[in-house]
């Protein structure tokens, strides 16, 4: 009976037990991410000067993300030879040593906003390699067929985790300390890493060392692939130009609707369901045209950011941020997707670590950017924009991938 409510494309991938194990650390691993997304900021609003909040604020979301890129161009040398499994326990203890660091800095009254910056850094050093890792991984588990559902399902459970972790994050910090919340963080990643080291897991993925191709970086592998270079620049605009959203979002609920802070809650949390919904949905579909569907998710998304722009009824833009959830889910899948089946496997997790890194710099560039032009042009202007660019990228987009296909 069970069976029947799965849908086909998903069963030959929950039918093997590697990939179920490895799902549900993946599932455990993203609730800790989720509960830290309010916890980090949570944490170092609590600790800093009342003064100087918003800088130290500031620097604990940035330090959480941004030193992956360092970690992935400093010892891409190092690990672009390394097992994936290896590269994913290697990230989820570095995260968890360094994130369980707090908590135990905390009890001791020795935390400080700098010793948390530090902590966090090192903390997320080698997270581009842990998602490289992650991915190859799956790569080598499952035949090409299966691949875009497993990526589907781990995708829409990043997006799951975004819905539940911050709700449980929320009532921990009021009860608790944010500091202990960043503890179960810390062990949700332990869990991860002993799950992976404790189950027999592929080692194809392996590269010869007298390969001398993958002595190359990760970016320099993407230039030798058109596609994936297009592949990459298209998703980094993608992302550069959703990041004013998430500054302009809370300033349209409060400046422009004068509503209260449940109502900013509502758009992220239907965001987050149709993110899921919409993933699933698409997860459940074969031979899919990749670049094509990849290009209306982005014109999509932008579409239904028009509104904002436009000065609709509040009930319109719930309802098109709900749909906008919907479009924008499936797409970090198609896209790891064609990563995966148009990179050579040997280069795999060093081009996914290149991707990833690339990518860690477009969402907090875009939200940076949002700060100057909300303030210059108001949150409906930003919306709005954001949605008619992304347009306009997949419009150019679309057009590049016509003349393309149209020369060969």
């Amino acid at each position: 009976m069970l069976r029947r409510l799965i849908p086909s494309a998903y069963r030959p991938v929950l039918a093997n037990r590697v990939f179920r194990r490895l799902l549900l650390g993946f599932a455990v691993s993203y609730l800790g991410d989720g509960m830290s997304f309010v916890a980090v900021a949570w944490l170092a609003i609590e600790l800093a000067p009342q003064a100087t909040a918003g800088l130290w604020v500031g620097a604990a979301v940035a330090a959480y993300t941004l030193p992956g890129v360092i970690g992935a161009l400093v010892f891409g040398r190092r690990l672009r030879r390394v097992l994936a499994r290896r590269l994913l326990v290697a990230d989820n203890v570095v995260r968890g040593v360094f994130l369980g660091a707090v908590p135990l800095a905390w009890l001791a009254g020795l935390l400080t906003p700098p010793l948390y910056i530090v902590l966090l850094a090192v903390s997320s050093l080698l997270h581009a390699w842990g998602n490289a890792g992650k991915y190859t991984l799956l790569a080598e588990l499952l035949p090409d067929e299966q691949r875009l559902a497993a990526n589907t399902l781990v995708g829409s459970l990043e997006f799951a985790a975004m819905i539940a972790g911050p709700a449980i994050a929320g009532v921990l910090v009021t009860y608790f300390s944010s500091a202990l919340v960043l503890g179960l963080d810390a062990l949700t990643y332990v869990f991860l890493a002993a799950l992976v080291v404790r189950t027999r897991l592929p080692e194809s993925g392996h590269v010869s060392p007298v390969d001398q191709a993958a002595a190359r970086g990760g970016l320099a592998l993407l230039w030798s692939y058109p596609e994936l270079l297009g592949l990459l620049t298209l998703t980094w605009l993608f992302n550069l130009l959703y990041g004013p959203v998430e500054v302009a979002l809370p300033l349209h609920v409060t400046d422009d609707l004068h509503a209260p802070g449940t109502l900013l809650g509502l758009y992220w949390t239907l965001f987050g369901v149709g993110a899921v919904l919409g993933a699933l949905a698409v997860g459940t579909l074969r031979q899919l045209p990749l670049w094509p569907v990849m290009i209306a998710i982005v014109i999509g998304w932008g579409l239904t950011l028009l509104p904002f722009g436009l000065g609709a009824p509040t009930a319109v833009t719930v309802a098109c941020f709900t749909l906008g959830g919907a479009i924008y889910g499936p797409f970090v899948a198609l896209s790891v997707t064609l990563m995966q089946t148009k990179s050579p496997p040997q280069h795999l997790a060093a081009m996914l670590a290149a991707r990833g890194a690339a990518l860690l710099t477009a969402s907090p560039l875009g939200t940076a950017l949002g700060g100057p032009l909300t303030t210059a042009l108001g949150p409906r202007a930003t919306l709005g924009g954001s949605g008619l660019a992304t347009v306009a990228l997949g419009a150019v987009a679309g057009v590049l991938l016509l003349a393309r296909r149209r020369d060969r």
